[in-house]
């Protein structure tokens, strides 16, 4: 599907500004309460009013899933974008007639709203999209607006806090959610049937995944301790302005954009090296944020915590989905989800004690010390699981090997490598039919086939060739007749798993389009050339 696709579905389009919105003010409106809290209570106070931000908003959230699956999700999104821009108003206030206490409290109160997003968007953006394919890039699009947004949210910070202080983050957020509520007000969507309402079964108890989730929760901790040592760091380190807590939360998410390039370098690998290595060298990175690296020096290791955290969760969710059975994978990342809530919240706790004790720079020391811990914990037991997981290989290369899937995701090709059946076929054996339904695409294994269009040879497929995507694409009977020269093997693809994926990668939409259409053109011009010749071939007749 193509950008402009997404953008002409108008309600689509609603829902996207809104939640670039919030995504924006939720990260803005975070380093700006820390920032705040610190220059009143230094870290203890930091490490307070997160965990009071934190703790309510994961009480909260079990029911604002409820509430968007009983009423209508649109009108959660409402109301929450509605009371998170209440919050953010109030503290903006409260920070400008001096009552810190008061800016805590309506803080909490934003912090707390933040939790009906994600439930509500959720379970409306199914009902705002037109086609299964637009779904899948829906979320594709969501997905980019979140990271965009985090590394956006620290250079705002920065330059408002340096500029003109908290009151203005809060003022300016506040405003930004109330344009997100209007955004958002036209849209329609009913609250679910209850036929429609999943049961809610707790988490499965296996222990199979541990230590897999282990080490995730043990990066939460450590991102929770982060979000409260960076202020430290640019005040007590660098000697720098509250300011600059916003300009290194920049360098961060600047590092975790660049390292979702490199996560592609993941697909069809063992992962429990990439994902103790990533939790290594985020540690690394922690514990040189602690000596006199300089400003500069220091903005380069902020990045490679960034890049290292996105590593730690493409390797670690990954892993987990190759490991937990298909019916379980919603729980397990829904305790996942929990877990990750508390790690946050025992991070915000644990960097103000460490700074109490010891100071900045030792603190951070410790916080390092996490990961490491973890990891040596569950080292043997995620070699093991690692060994033990499936991973395609060979079909994983094999699309990698086909132009128009060269930029698909990690996790999209694998699971979509998946998804392929190998089928061995004779010589001589006809694979579709010109004029038929297009029901699948076929990947070129091994051997050599034919395409024949109204008794004319006009192109030979071998490895690396695909087969059938102009009729799925193009939603039209197949063009050719596609018949092994030589015995041949060929990876089919269903249709809608072929759509899902092309459709829902903007990229790969572009590059299978281009695919499609020089195609085409190829084709029709040596159909030209054999009728101009007067020559015409006939397919060998099929069993």
């Amino acid at each position: 599907m193509k950008a402009h696709q997404i953008v002409t579905n108008r309600p689509l389009a609603r829902l996207a500004g809104g939640y670039a919105l919030f995504i924006l003010t939720e990260y803005t409106v975070w380093i700006a309460m820390l920032v705040f809290a610190f220059g009143h209570g230094g870290a203890a106070a930091a490490g307070g009013i997160a965990v009071a931000q934190l703790l309510p908003a994961a009480a909260v959230a079990p029911f604002a899933s409820r509430a968007a699956v009983h009423r209508s999700p649109v009108r959660l999104l409402r109301v929450g974008y509605a009371v998170q821009g209440a919050g953010m108003a109030a503290t903006g206030a409260a920070v400008v007639v001096g009552r810190p206490p008061l800016a805590y409290a309506a803080a909490v109160l934003a912090a707390t709203a933040v939790t009906t997003t994600r439930p509500a968007q959720a379970a409306l953006v199914p009902a705002l999209v037109q086609t299964p394919e637009q779904l899948t890039a829906a979320n594709v699009l969501l997905g980019r607006i979140e990271s965009l947004g985090i590394m956006a949210a620290g250079l705002l910070a920065g330059v408002l806090l340096q500029v003109a202080g908290p009151a203005s983050v809060f003022g300016l957020c506040a405003a930004l959610a109330l344009l997100a509520v209007m955004l958002v007000a036209p849209l329609r969507a009913p609250a679910l049937a209850p036929a429609e309402q999943a049961a809610l079964r707790p988490a499965a108890r296996s222990t199979l995944w541990r230590p897999v989730v282990g080490l995730l929760t043990a990066k939460a901790v450590v991102v929770g301790a982060l979000d409260v040592l960076v202020v430290v760091l640019a005040v007590d380190v660098l000697h720098r302005t509250a300011a600059w807590a916003g300009y290194l939360n920049f360098a961060y998410g600047a590092g975790a954009v660049v390292s979702s390039g490199v996560a592609a370098l993941l697909v069809g690998r063992q992962l429990s090296r990439p994902l103790l290595g990533s939790a290594l060298l985020m540690s690394i990175a922690l514990a040189a944020l602690a000596g006199p690296l300089g400003v500069a020096g220091t903005l380069v290791a902020m990045a490679v915590v960034g890049g290292s955290r996105t590593l730690i969760d493409v390797a670690g969710q990954t892993l987990l989905q190759r490991i937990a059975p298909t019916e379980e994978i919603p729980r397990v990342f829904g305790a996942l989800e929990g877990l990750t809530m508390a790690g946050l919240a025992v991070g915000a706790l644990l960097a103000p004690l460490l700074v109490r004790l010891a100071g900045g720079s030792p603190a951070l020391l410790g916080v390092a010390a996490v990961l490491p811990l973890a990891g040596a914990l569950g080292m043997r037991r995620l070699r093991r699981l690692d060994a033990a997981a499936t991973v395609p290989v060979v079909q994983i290369a094999l699309l990698r090997s086909l132009p128009m899937f060269a930029e698909l995701p990690p996790p999209a090709i694998e699971g979509l490598a998946r998804g392929l059946r190998a089928v061995d076929l004779p010589a001589g054996e006809v694979l579709i039919r010109e004029g038929e339904p297009g029901d699948r695409f076929y990947a070129v294994a091994a051997g050599e086939l034919e395409a024949w269009r109204e008794g004319r040879l006009i192109r030979r497929c071998r490895r690396g060739d695909g087969i059938g995507e102009i009729a799925l694409l193009r939603d039209v009977p197949r063009t050719a007749t596609v018949r092994t020269a030589t015995a041949a093997t060929v990876y089919a693809l269903d249709r809608q798993r072929f759509l899902t994926a092309v459709t829902g990668h903007i990229p790969t939409r572009v590059r299978a389009d281009a695919v499609v259409d020089a195609r085409l053109e190829a084709d029709a011009g040596r159909s030209a050339v054999t009728l101009a010749s007067g020559s015409r071939s006939d397919p060998p007749a099929g069993p």
